[in-house]
């Protein structure tokens, strides 16, 4: 009970200034389970006045007011008692229900017994019914208790504040005055009395306290020569009892004469105290009229500051509505003309339409919309707003229409300067309207989302005349021709490419036109690039600023980091971070310029295609222009970061690399399907040849470029493919040695690549190398054995046996390998005949090698070094072989060497 009293004050009533007196569970004849709180609260402030209050509990377990009345509103309490006795039967028969739940019956006279089971019992029988009672309002609410106690404190506490405030001005019916007022019955006081003295009788014997025990044991110690004798022992103590009596006796009478006093002082107490009672009572007779008439001048006071504070509020009101809700004469008829014909007469347009959306913006309660002037105000107002708008629109619509309708001048003769058209006049005319496009926004965003297409639809076809006739204008700069030689000049070089797709000229004179060619490509695309940088950004900042289509710097951050990885996974992670993906959905500023510029990044596509015509290479300059171009334009300070030419330029570039992606791929199978003459003599293979031309051009076109990711795929690609080339030589049946060629080939490749120092084929470097001392060495064994044939091909059979396990000693006894054998063949090869044999070879390999390459030292000093290992060789095998047969070549090694001098000397 304690926590349903503290949470309904908390939570209930004192959030509402109130006080709880009283409550009780209660529910509706017929609806037990739906639980009420009947609550009597007062104002925690004056006047004071008391409420009977419904809280219901929901299914939260929160209570909240169901309803309320004033008590001054309640007529009559009806309390359900059928009669007298029947209440108190009821009443007795409560207590001893109580008294028994308690464990402790009370002590009933013989009277009281009978008058419960004449009464009582009775009671019991219609406990149930005297729940019940009623409550007249303005009709009868009839409520059920849920316990007798309960409803018995709430009549009590409606009859004391009937009494204190109401004046008892609340009938009371079947409601004993006795338990209205709180008073017990005369049955109460005797059963009060009855039950005292039996607790008294149950209360005369008492256990002894520890201290009473020592007393009787000491008493024991003093008397123990008695003990054996109890009848002597128990006189004795008679006798000492019987002299204390007598004198408490004595103690007694000698001051009855002050109990006396002190009784005649109590009744003259209680005597004053009655006389205070009956003043008192006077006074609160006198004092109750005017407390009333107190409450009551209370009451019409407050009745009159609330009167003011109406009258405050309800002026307040007004002049809140007529400030807030009316239009001056001027800005009406603004509106009403609209009239946008000079700027003076904008600025008042946009001043009323200003106006009007402060007025419309106001906010009023429901409640004054029903108000008639209000009603028509606002029914002015839209009226206004419609007519506006309608106005304006058609207005901007026709401006948009003949900005789109403006004619580009004719392409005539050639300027000194490529030059792309601007807008800014145009712009500047629609400037003015950006506060009324603003307002429009706000008020019609429906009938605002349209504008941009609008203007988009007509500025398209503009902004599509003025890129054709530009980029027009840049081809004619870039071939040097007028427009009607343009299909010719095109044609030409697709002719030569086709029979050399990656061939430069040979003479130095050649390449250096070459170059220049590609300068004057990277020159113009720069050029290009450079005008449509301040086209595109100067139209995106007005549509930004004209359409409020400002883009939040964390979809910025989105769309930059998208951009990212979408060019990092379509092309390398060098790619500048303004590609964008095509599947990425497009914000409204970047749908909206790309219907303007629709034609851009096809005529840009157009002109590269033209640049990768007129240059055998003209994909690697419009690759590096690109790159540079949008590195340059993503870090310069003018330059938005979301700028719609970036993305342009982005997928631009991804088609570009495409391009170089796809020609390199051509390059590389034409490469490596290409056939060698069978009548090649050797030398330098063609494919080489036009690497080393390529790589000589891309590092000089690549030279001042910010990144080189793509190049360097590009070089490796191809050079794989010119390994391939050369590694194919021997299924060419070519009439020279393959060996040779391969040698040469790799040995020019590796120094090609050191002269140029590439840090992406430094692998292929020291592959070259390797490859080039392989070959080398296999060529140096395959003419090493012409000279002494015969001699070497018996050292080969003398190796075979000792390797096949016959001893070293007995190979002279092998009848192919026999010591006559071997003088037959060391006879065959005199001095003379070695230095005629080592001659011929010199002429042979100085007739097949490239003297480019000045190979030819490197070649013979290898052959020089391969033959006397090889002479020591022999030399070994028949000290090994044929020991003590005397037998020794014609020649020494100190007849060698002056046979590779002999030799050496002359052709240097």
């Amino acid at each position: 009970m304690a926590s349903l009293w503290s949470s309904l004050e908390r939570d209930v009533f004192k959030p509402q200034k109130k006080r709880l007196l009283e409550s009780v569970h209660v529910w509706k004849m017929g609806k037990k389970k739906k639980m009420s709180i009947l609550c009597l609260v007062v104002d925690t402030f004056r006047p004071t006045q008391p409420f009977l209050v419904k809280v219901k509990v929901d299914r939260g377990e929160q209570y909240k007011i169901s309803y309320r009345w004033p008590l001054a509103e309640l007529k009559l309490v009806d309390g359900k008692a059928l009669d007298q006795g029947l209440w108190q039967g009821a009443w007795i028969f409560t207590s001893i229900v109580i008294n028994e739940k308690k464990n402790s019956f009370p002590v009933l006279h013989p009277g009281q017994i009978k008058y419960i089971c004449a009464a009582g019992l009775e009671g019991k029988s219609q406990l149930q019914a005297s729940l019940e009672f009623d409550l007249q309002f303005d009709k009868v609410y009839k409520w059920t208790a849920s316990s007798f106690e309960e409803k018995k404190t709430f009549i009590r506490c409606l009859w004391k504040l009937n009494h204190r405030f109401l004046a008892s001005s609340i009938a009371f019916a079947n409601v004993p005055c006795c338990a209205a007022e709180g008073r017990q019955r005369p049955q109460e006081d005797r059963k009060d009395t009855v039950e005292t003295e039996s607790q008294e009788e149950l209360s005369v014997y008492q256990e002894m306290t520890p201290k009473e025990a020592a007393d009787v044991l000491k008493l024991m110690e003093e008397y123990e020569h008695l003990m054996n004798n109890f009848v002597a022992f128990a006189e004795h103590l008679a006798n000492d009892l019987q002299v204390l009596d007598e004198a408490n006796l004595r103690a007694i009478i000698s001051s009855e004469k002050q109990v006396t006093q002190l009784m005649s002082s109590i009744d003259e107490a209680l005597a004053e105290v009655a006389r205070v009672e009956e003043t008192l009572q006077v006074y609160d007779e006198l004092l109750g009229s005017v407390k009333q008439q107190m409450d009551h001048i209370h009451q019409e006071n407050s009745l009159f500051h609330r009167i003011v504070s109406n009258k405050t509020r309800l002026m307040d009101e007004i002049l809140f509505l007529t400030t807030h809700l009316s239009l001056s004469r001027e800005h009406c008829d603004a509106l009403s003309q609209a009239d946008l014909s000079s700027p003076s007469r904008v600025e008042a347009c946009i001043a009323a339409a200003e106006a009007l959306a402060a007025c419309m913006s106001t906010q009023i309660q429901p409640g004054y919309r029903k108000m008639q002037s209000v009603a028509e105000q606002q029914i002015m107002f839209e009226t206004l707003k419609q007519n506006f708008e309608s106005s304006f629109i058609g207005h901007i619509t026709s401006i948009f229409e003949l900005q789109g309708n403006t004619q580009v001048p004719a392409f005539g003769q050639p300027m000194d300067k490529l030059s792309a058209p601007s807008h800014e006049l145009h712009h500047e005319e629609l400037v003015p309207y950006a506060p009324l496009m603003a307002w429009l926004r706000n008020t019609n965003p429906v009938l605002f989302g349209d504008l941009p297409k609008v203007y988009a639809q007509n500025l398209s076809r503009l902004y599509e005349r003025e890129i054709k006739a530009f980029f027009e204008q840049a081809k004619t700069f870039l071939l040097g021709r007028r427009k009607g030689s343009l299909q010719e000049s095109l044609e030409k070089p697709m002719g030569r490419r086709q029979q050399h797709r990656w061939s430069l000229p040979g003479s130095r004179e050649g390449q250096e036109d070459t170059l220049d060619k590609g300068n004057i490509i990277k020159q113009i695309l720069e050029q290009v690039l450079r005008e449509l940088q301040p086209l595109c950004t100067a139209e995106q900042q007005f549509i930004e600023k004209f359409f409020q289509l400002r883009q939040d710097a964390a979809d910025l951050q989105v769309l930059e980091a998208s951009a990212t990885k979408e060019g990092e996974s379509s092309a390398s992670p060098e790619d500048p971070p303004c590609t964008k993906s095509r599947s990425q959905p497009e914000e409204p500023m970047t749908q909206l310029l790309s219907e303007i510029f629709s034609c851009l990044e096809l005529e840009l596509r157009g002109f590269l295609d033209v640049c990768n015509k007129v240059h055998p290479l003209g994909c690697l300059q419009v690759l590096v222009t690109l790159n540079d171009s949008i590195f340059e334009m993503w870090g310069s300070s003018s330059a938005l970061p979301s700028s719609f030419l970036n993305t342009v330029l982005g997928n631009t570039l991804l088609l570009a690399k495409s391009s170089f992606n796809k020609y390199i791929g051509t390059l590389c199978q034409e490469v490596e399907e290409a056939k060698m003459p069978s009548k090649m003599k050797g030398g330098i293979l063609p494919c080489v040849r036009h690497f080393e031309e390529f790589v000589t051009f891309s590092e000089e076109v690549f030279r001042t470029a910010r990144r080189r990711g793509e190049l360097d795929k590009a070089h490796l690609r191809l050079l794989s493919s010119v390994f391939s080339s050369i590694n194919s030589l021997p299924a060419a049946n070519l009439k020279v040695n393959t060996d040779m060629v391969m040698m040469e080939n790799f040995h020019h490749i590796h120094c090609f690549l050191c002269q140029k120092e590439i840090h992406c084929l430094e692998g292929k470097k020291r592959e070259a190398k390797r490859r080039y001392s392989e070959h080398l060495e296999k060529y140096v064994i395959t003419y090493l054995g012409q000279p002494l044939e015969k001699l070497n091909h018996f050292f080969e059979g003398v190796k075979a046996r000792v390797a096949q396990g016959v001893k070293e000693e007995e190979v002279s006894f092998q009848l192919a390998y026999s010591k006559q054998e071997l003088r037959k063949v060391i006879e065959k090869y005199p001095g003379k005949e070695v230095k005629r044999a080592l001659e011929t070879l010199y002429r042979k390999i100085h007739k097949y090698l490239s003297p480019e390459e000045n190979l030819l030292p490197v070649v013979w000093r290898a052959m020089e070094q391969e033959f006397i290992r090889q002479y020591q060789e022999f030399e070994d095998l028949i000290q090994r072989c044929y020991a003590g047969s005397g037998i020794v070549m014609d020649f020494t090694m100190e007849d060698l060497l002056s046979y590779f001098n002999s030799i050496t000397l002359p052709n240097m």
